[in-house]
């Protein structure tokens, strides 16, 4: 499995000096062969380099391997501008962000990261110092520093390109790793359920609930001084909105690692696998009001999940999948569904059984019991499935008439076996 470590550089004046004038000249290289491969129309390594690899090499005193990177760098740019459109993610063809991105060439911003091979950065872990090329010679001995555990991993299993990265002043280097996994666990004995939100971050099927309280007061307060910071809009206002620059989202970051590190160690302790709900493309199925959206915008479940997923495959545990449709209105008792039963935030009492709960651990119960069913059934097909006959929308009595599609459900008489039906897709690690 692929890991990146991130070490922090503590160059000299003159270090510093060498890279940033690094880091401009393989930037510049590479918006110019962009240009060169947008008008010619050649997106191909091989092509390009032909045309833009002597010119580099003699117009901004690139290296051999610099100069190879650069050219990689802009057909690379141009391969994920490609997978994007093709995926919609740049709008239709013909709107006006659509054509932004393709009636121009890309661009690459002088501070961008940049990539070292082998041959031009060597690794003295043990001295805590590397050696790395730039256009101003060989610079030995730049310092860099990080955590222990960072630091033996990267001493066992570094392998491959490190990205040389200047962010705010400060520089970097991500290095990549190929760290081995557990023996994935064949027979878990039950699913731990996470249902994930913005105001609970995460609650196990367990009863444990990760709240989001701090986290979020902390945002609406970074959200207030930067307004009020921009509008002052003084030297030292600036200053002070420079030096807390991305402060919120390293804040969110550490808290979803923490969870994510809690929830795998505790399925594996239990010998137990992960259930998450497949979020993917919420943001475009809900409608919120203005003053929901930087809320919901600023909620990174989907980082949460990366983290739990690749921390459950570095110890073996299974993670599945599940559709998250209806889990919080359905009965983990009875099965009961009904709008009503959820009836505020926080408390989930079920109109049928009379069962009353905290409303995100009764949906983490339910997620766990699709897992579980997905698992039994070894089923990896994400095909839908139609939802019970009749749902009954909350306080108003209304009924709305859902047409099964599907013959597998349409001689299913209790709604929990429906529900046991759900789609979704398992992962193994």
């Amino acid at each position: 499995m692929k890991l990146v470590i991130q070490v922090k550089l503590l160059p000299t004046q003159e270090q510093a000096s060498a890279l940033e004038a690094t880091l401009r000249a393989c930037n510049e290289a590479a918006t110019w062969a962009s240009g060169v491969a947008f008008e010619n129309d050649v997106k191909n390594i091989l092509a390009l380099r032909k045309q833009t690899y002597s010119e580099i090499k003699a117009r901004w005193g690139l290296g051999a391997q610099a100069a190879q990177h650069v050219i990689k760098k802009a057909c690379d740019a141009y391969a994920a501008l490609k997978a994007n459109l093709r995926s919609g993610n740049l709008g239709r063809p013909g709107s006006k962000r659509h054509r932004r991105v393709t009636e121009k060439p890309i661009r690459f911003r002088a501070e961008g990261a940049q990539a070292f091979d082998d041959r031009m950065l060597s690794w003295q872990i043990a001295e805590r110092r590397v050696s790395i090329w730039t256009v101003a010679g060989r610079v030995k001995g730049v310092v860099f520093t990080g955590a222990p555990e960072q630091l033996a991993t990267l001493a066992l299993h570094r392998k491959g390109e490190s990205d040389l990265v200047c962010r705010d002043g400060k520089w970097f280097l991500l290095a990549t790793c190929e760290v081995p996994t557990a023996l994935p666990n064949p027979a878990p004995v039950d699913f731990l359920g996470v249902d994930l939100g913005i105001v609970n971050i995460a609650t196990t099927s367990d009863g444990q609930i990760m709240a989001g309280r701090q986290l979020n007061r902390f945002r609406v307060q970074e959200c207030a001084l930067r307004t009020k910071l921009q509008k002052k809009n003084t030297p030292s206002a600036r200053r002070r909105l420079k030096t807390r620059r991305r402060k919120e989202a390293r804040r969110a970051k550490d808290i979803n690692h923490k969870i994510a590190k809690h929830v795998v160690a505790e399925a594996e302790r239990t010998g137990r696998g992960i259930a998450l709900e497949d979020l993917t493309g919420i943001r475009e199925r809900v409608r919120l009001r203005k003053p929901q959206r930087a809320t919901h915008s600023s909620w990174a479940f989907a980082q949460l999940g990366q983290f739990i997923a690749y921390k459950a495959r570095r110890a073996g545990v299974p993670v599945v999948y599940v559709d998250p449709a209806y889990t919080s209105c359905i009965c983990a008792e009875c099965g009961h569904i009904d709008r009503a039963n959820r009836i505020s935030q926080a408390r989930f009492v079920c109109r049928s059984c009379g069962f009353v709960d905290h409303a995100d651990r009764n949906g983490s119960r339910n997620i766990r019991a699709r897992a579980w069913d997905l698992w039994r059934r070894g089923a990896l097909s994400a095909a839908s499935v139609p939802p019970p006959e009749q749902m009954r929308r909350g306080g108003a009595g209304r009924k709305r008439s859902i047409t099964a599609s599907d013959d597998r459900c349409a001689n299913l008489s209790l709604r929990r076996e429906v529900v046991d039906q759900q789609p979704g897709r398992a992962l193994l690690p």
